[in-house]
């Protein structure tokens, strides 16, 4: 795995064929429990690195699109699946938990509910108010510039743009890490403000 913006934030990707770019998943190394969030599968290689760093105890799932390897993941580790309650009776895998808007998964981590994505209660995730994680709706093809998921994906593109608007409005977030395309390190809230007033 890859070491992040942050000593304890670290991510691995798999390159997509058919969208040309990269799919990506992020690993949390806190106290009281490791938290992966979107995972894809492991390597050999990093699978070993997930054991140096501690292993995990949480996975958190944005929206059922980005389940990927978390069922199989969680059945080697005995961690806990996470995921968005607007999905509760469509999920394709079991969860331990449905998480809500504005919740608290875990101390620092906020959970934003995306509405009009293509996927009912889509989950982007604020950590310590200065990285956003997301799931599908906010993405980065271009490096630098964030955009939004294509209108014909969209279930409501007049909620979604509300929903980018809102986490537009946050203050202090310095990065964001979108499931899909590049990230951005840094002038995260630029990005957000751009692609705001960009829809």
């Amino acid at each position: 795995m890859k070491q992040l913006h942050r000593k304890d934030l670290f991510g691995w990707s798999e390159f997509n064929n058919e969208r040309n770019l990269d799919f990506h998943s992020v690993l949390w190394v806190r106290e009281g429990g490791n938290i992966l969030i979107d995972p894809l599968p492991l390597s050999e290689h990093d699978h070993g690195h997930l054991q140096k760093l501690g292993g995990v105890n949480f996975i958190v799932i944005t929206n059922s699109d980005h389940c990927r390897d978390a069922e199989n993941i969680a059945e080697n580790t005995g961690a806990l699946i996470y995921g968005p309650a607007g999905e509760e009776d469509t999920f394709p895998i079991s969860c331990d938990r449905w998480i809500y808007d504005n919740e608290e998964v875990v101390p620092g981590l906020i959970a934003y509910v995306m509405e009009g994505s293509k996927t009912p209660g889509e989950l982007a995730l604020l950590l310590e108010h200065t990285t956003l994680i997301t799931g599908d709706l906010i993405r980065c093809h271009v490096g630098g510039e964030l955009c939004l998921l294509p209108d014909a994906k969209l279930s409501d593109k007049k909620l979604a743009v509300q929903s980018i608007k809102r986490l537009a409005e946050l203050p202090g977030i310095i990065a964001v890490l979108p499931g899909d395309g590049w990230p951005l390190f840094n002038h995260g809230a630029e990005a957000l403000h751009r692609l705001a007033r960009s829809i």
